[in-house]
């Protein structure tokens, strides 16, 4: 469990953060929700110890994530943030490789490469292993890069707008992987996300934020309401039940 206590962030003065306190439940999809500014992704940066807290404390399995060696805490949380850009020539396997690397520090064992293989199948990658990132479109590109933080093997993986620049189909098959990565292998993922239906039918627990501060957090269907949705983003927003799922319309 990812428990977060009183959480401060700010910059040049001006609060991002103000004191969150959040408990991620292992084993389920969180999604994070919420406006632009509402201090998503500066969250689960802070999560991933990319970015360093003001004030507070937050643990993984009880133990403080400040107190954790680095090449310890990338075999429990992996990150894919939301610029993933790598300027070098690398191809689909080279860049799935990389997330061994906490384990083989650059040595590849028979672990490893089996890891890769696993990884690079699970993502169906399998006939494009060979071809350089640069010649893949942004959805093969995106599926790559989470088939390294598969091959990467935390239990926790964090993610930080994987559906920026990716069309329907693309978006419904990482959304549809992620949640297999769930119930198949036991995994524990947080995702920022601003499609609100995706949170809605592939969630199990949603955080909702709002300048800094939660606004509601709890199972699916606490927070996709019509009057938390309307505290969250300003607007009047229908809820539709289609397959006992909560569609959001707001067009």
């Amino acid at each position: 469990m990812v428990n977060i206590k009183n959480v401060f962030k700010s910059y040049q003065n001006k609060p991002v953060i103000e004191d969150v306190s959040l408990e991620i439940e292992r084993g389920k999809i969180t999604s994070f929700i919420g406006p632009n500014g509402a201090g998503k992704s500066t969250l689960i940066s802070m999560i991933s110890r990319l970015i360093v807290r003001d004030e507070g404390q937050i643990s993984i399995d009880g133990m403080d994530i400040l107190s954790v060696k680095n090449n310890e805490l990338a075999k429990k949380i992996s990150i894919l943030k939301q610029s993933n850009q790598i300027n070098l020539k690398l191809t689909v396997r080279e860049l799935v490789s990389f997330g061994r690397f906490p384990y083989s520090q650059g040595r590849l064992s028979k672990e490893d490469v089996a890891k890769i293989e696993e990884a690079i199948d699970y993502m169906e990658l399998r006939d494009m292993q060979d071809k350089y990132l640069d010649e893949l479109s942004g959805g093969q590109r995106q599926r790559a890069h989470i088939a390294m933080v598969i091959a990467q093997d935390t239990e926790y993986i964090l993610l930080d707008e994987p559906l920026n620049n990716l069309d329907m189909r693309h978006s419904v098959s990482i959304m549809k992987t992620l949640r297999k990565l769930v119930d198949e292998m036991g995994k524990t993922i947080v995702i920022v996300i601003h499609d609100i239906n995706f949170a809605s039918c592939y969630s199990d627990n949603i955080v909702a934020l709002k300048d800094g501060k939660i606004v509601k957090e709890g199972r699916t269907c606490d927070v996709i309401d019509k009057c938390v949705l309307k505290e969250i983003y300003d607007m009047d927003i229908e809820i539709k039940e289609i397959d006992n799922q909560r569609i959001c319309v707001y067009f």
